[in-house]
């Protein structure tokens, strides 16, 4: 990246990644209280970067995150919406909202992909309750299972247009995956949605060049944003959850491991980003 650039953005997830344990703010790692998440904000703030977040939540959650950072703009529901400036631009393709086909989770539940997969995966992946309810597009599971078969099997039974997003680890599951090595959130989607299609959305509504902008996360689906940003920093605990991550880098020139977890690790990315443009 160029020197004289100044950070003009970042993107960052939010559950296990600027936010701590339990989605808070406040908490780093083992749960111990922690400002570095703030100082990752004021970081950006001073520098006059803007914050964007990009996250599984809900519209109703992610903008009311956004507005207690003072951001106007944000990703919800793995990018299947960016919300800009107040305007709501889709990336859902065909499935748009309202109507009498109703919201697009409805009309993903009434097409039966939802279903199919929660047959065919049975003891491997469920809902995530109480998370996946009233949600406006995608049907969020939790389980452990491999997306790229899954596409495959929403593609053999007419249902090409969706696809399963692997959004990281989670802690809470039920009985019936106690036997599983670790569970993992799911996000059923249009296959048009997604966190890095939002970011390069924003990127061109807003004028920013790659060597502009970063973004932080936690899992595969927020480093395939690396494509378009300068770079793509994921937080600590992310390999140490799934240490499979180092493997999925490959050779991504632009990808960084921060030593710090949590917000702290956002922390780190954001002071080692500018320190980089000093001087």
């Amino acid at each position: 990246m160029r020197e004289d650039v100044r950070v003009r953005c970042l993107y960052v997830d939010l559950d296990s990644t600027l936010l701590g344990p339990g989605g808070s703010l406040l908490h780093g790692a083992d749960g111990i209280f922690s400002l570095q998440g703030v100082r990752a904000l004021q970081a950006c703030d001073r520098s006059g970067a803007e914050v964007v977040l990009m996250s599984g939540r809900r519209q109703a959650q992610v903008s009311e995150d956004a507005r207690l950072l003072g951001q106007t703009a944000y990703i919800f529901e793995a990018g299947s919406c960016l919300v800009l400036d107040g305007e709501e631009h889709w990336l859902t393709g065909e499935y748009m909202p309202g109507g009498e086909a109703g919201s697009i989770h409805d009309q993903i539940e009434a097409c039966g992909a939802a279903a199919l997969l929660l047959e065919h995966y049975a003891g491997r992946l469920e809902y995530h309750d109480p998370w996946h309810r009233n949600r406006e597009v995608s049907h969020l599971f939790r389980g452990l299972v491999d997306a790229g078969e899954a596409d495959a099997l929403l593609a053999e039974h007419g249902h090409g247009g969706l696809r399963l997003v692997d959004n990281g680890g989670v802690h809470r599951r039920s009985p019936d995956l106690v036997a599983l090595d670790e569970v993992r959130a799911y996000h059923l989607v249009p296959r048009g949605a997604s966190k890095a299609n939002a970011v390069a959305l924003h990127m061109g509504a807003r004028g920013f060049a790659a060597e502009d902008v970063i973004a932080a996360g936690d899992s595969r689906e927020d480093m395939e944003t690396a494509a378009h940003v300068g770079t793509f920093w994921f937080v600590a605990n992310a390999v140490r959850r799934d240490p499979t991550l180092r493997d999925a880098i490959g050779g991504r020139a632009n990808v960084r491991v921060a030593e710090e977890s949590y917000g702290a690790g956002v922390y780190e990315a954001v002071v080692t980003t500018l320190a980089s443009r000093r001087g």
